[in-house]
């Protein structure tokens, strides 16, 4: 036998074939659980989203009531500043009222700066002016040279402005510093248009900034808003904040701000007219997560502009993955568990089945068994008399009637031999349906393996030599000792041995030996070079209904399978189609009480 032949058949529960339905529908509950679970982990998400949103849109809400107020409380400060008393004479105000106002002469003078270094660098024109005038959204920008003469003007101070009341000194367009200032006095007391004049520090000229009612109520909010800003601080994950009027011109900014929304913008629009309370989104600004929200700036309950910022986003979306990390995570689990649940449970239920087929194949077995008995009997009750009566017949008729012609002789002969052989098979039929049928009881002793092998080799030795087999045997000169009925074991294993016998065409080798298995066991092989069998004739050889001989009945093997079995052993058959055949007995080495008795 060579090394890498496989094992064609094995004595061991038969498996059953057919799936079983139960883990089915148990797949299909677990799929509907875990489809459920996942539901719920999807709207546990959705929910938690909204929540941080939520959060994160209060958040938002509180920054914003915090601007209003502060600049609500700086336009207020502005116009207490603003008050004079019915003399004439100023109020006394604290530093901390007269901090608006300051911030608002401040940025007055910033512009007048601003224009005097586009001043000293040549690039001061009319038109830059009057463009200056427009984008700071300013009455009035005048620049004049040291003798009082106007150099540039945003606009032309006509005596339309002064509804019939110009002053008397001056006839058409002013001239000199000392002209304009009074006619812009007199605006102001009109109209209420007020101005700061600036002089250059080489006194070569003079920058007039003039602010009527609109201009100088921007301007107030813009420092207010600006100053609210400073208040608000850093932090509380706000990444940028833009406030804008309703014309769009900008009230204050901090940050790094996005595209500006136009005020032709839907969205602002919406917000302008209150259709909306305020609008909120996610962005992505500069490759980072954001949280906007644009809403009304609301002072004294009028809405007034908008105002936009950006939260970061970074802590609720690690949240949100967190959560949607740990939700799949304990899906996976859940899958994984529902799909070891149905593989133990179908595992479970196809053994407990093929238990059950293995248990009504061998209740057939046992009633063919028994039915293959009675007939046994009946066959040797009925026919081993008749056999008898024409056995005694034949020898009488070849003994008192033999012809004495030697031709008819030898014919005579020929056929008295057939009816003594066949007698002699039908006999040996008989023989084996009684040995196969009876009620056999094994009486169980610690005997020597070695002993039974070796009794068999004596028993056919010649004949294996009248062949051309050769019988070989390798195994330990130490006994092997097992519980056994020896009787009963000679007869299985010299079966075996029969049968390898059989398998060989002319000469061969029939190789009987001993080997210690696993634990508690001990295997007894008996290999030969014979034909060798397929799969499927290993997995019908022990049937008692199936046999490849032209003559007999094929029971041996049936009869040596039953024997290991009343041992508590297991039979298992190696075999390659034209090597040969090896058939492996393992036995156990120890007595078991339930054994003992072979089940017919």
């Amino acid at each position: 036998m060579s090394p890498e032949v496989k094992i064609v058949w094995q004595q061991r529960s038969l498996r059953f074939n057919r799936p079983f339905l139960q883990p089915l529908a148990v797949g299909l509950v677990c799929a509907v659980f875990i489809v459920l679970i996942l539901t719920m982990g999807i709207m546990d998400l959705q929910r938690s989203e909204r929540t941080l949103i939520g959060f994160m849109e209060d958040q938002g809400k509180r920054i914003i009531g915090v601007v209003e107020r502060l600049t609500e409380e700086n336009l207020k400060t502005m116009i207490i500043a603003s008050q004079r008393t019915e003399g004439g004479v100023s109020a006394p105000l604290s530093e901390l009222v007269f901090s608006p106002q300051k911030l608002l002469t401040e940025a007055i003078v910033a512009m007048g700066r601003e224009i005097d270094n586009q001043w000293k660098t040549e690039h001061l024109s009319g038109t830059y002016i009057r463009r200056y005038a427009e984008e700071k959204n300013l009455w009035l920008v005048a620049v004049l040279n040291a003798w009082g003469d106007v150099l540039f003007q945003s606009r032309t101070l006509s005596d339309d402005l002064f509804d019939g009341k110009a002053p008397a000194t001056v006839k058409g367009q002013p001239k000199g510093t000392a002209d304009l200032i009074n006619r812009l006095n007199q605006l102001n007391r009109l109209k209420k248009i007020g101005f700061i004049a600036l002089s250059r520090k080489d006194e070569s000229g003079t920058i007039i900034i003039a602010l009527d009612k609109e201009s100088l109520r921007y301007w107030g909010m813009r420092v207010s808003v600006e100053k609210a800003m400073e208040k608000l601080g850093e932090g509380q994950g706000l990444v940028y904040l833009t406030v804008r009027d309703k014309k769009g011109m900008p009230l204050g900014n901090a940050g790094n701000l996005p595209e500006e929304l136009k005020t032709d913008n839907p969205l602002v629009a919406k917000i302008l007219s209150g259709t909306i309370p305020f609008e909120s989104r996610k962005v992505d600004v500069g490759g980072k997560s954001l949280f906007e929200i644009v809403a009304p700036l609301r002072l004294g309950g009028e809405i007034v502009g908008t105002i936009r910022l950006g939260l970061d986003r970074g802590n609720t979306d690690q949240i949100l993955g967190e959560n949607r990390r740990n939700m799949f995570i304990f899906l996976t689990f859940v899958v994984l568990i529902a799909l070891l649940s149905m593989w133990l449970l179908y595992n479970d239920q196809n053994r407990h089945l093929a238990g059950i087929v293995e248990m009504t194949r061998q209740l057939e077995k046992a009633e063919r068994l028994s039915s293959l008995g009675q007939l046994a009997a009946g066959v040797a009750h009925e026919i081993r008399n008749p056999l008898n009566a024409i056995s005694m017949a034949s020898q009488r008729l070849k003994r008192e009637y033999m012809p004495a012609d030697d031709e008819k002789k030898k014919e005579f002969d020929i056929l008295a031999g057939v009816i003594r052989d066949e007698i002699r098979r039908l006999n040996g039929i008989i023989e084996e349906f009684l040995t196969f049928s009876k009620s056999r009881r094994l009486e169980l002793r610690d005997c020597p393996v070695q002993e039974v092998l070796q009794k068999i080799v004596n028993l056919i030795s010649e004949e294996a030599a009248a062949k051309g087999i050769s019988l070989r045997t390798d195994w330990e000169s130490e006994p092997v000792v097992i519980p056994m009925d020896m009787d009963k074991l000679l007869q299985a294993l010299l079966n075996f041995v029969k049968n390898a016998m059989e398998s060989i065409s002319g000469e061969g080798d029939v190789t009987l030996s001993i080997r210690h298995a696993e634990k508690g066991r001990v295997s007894i092989r008996v290999a030969d070079t014979g034909c060798g069998i397929t799969t499927e004739e290993a997995d019908r050889i022990f049937n008692p209904e199936y046999t490849t001989k032209e003559k007999g009945l094929g029971l041996g093997l049936p009869l040596a399978h039953e024997i290991i079995r009343g041992h508590g052993g297991e039979i298992r058959v190696l075999s390659r189609k034209g090597e040969g055949t090896t058939f492996e007995i393992l036995l156990p080495t120890e007595r078991h009480e339930e054994k003992g008795a072979i089940t017919s």
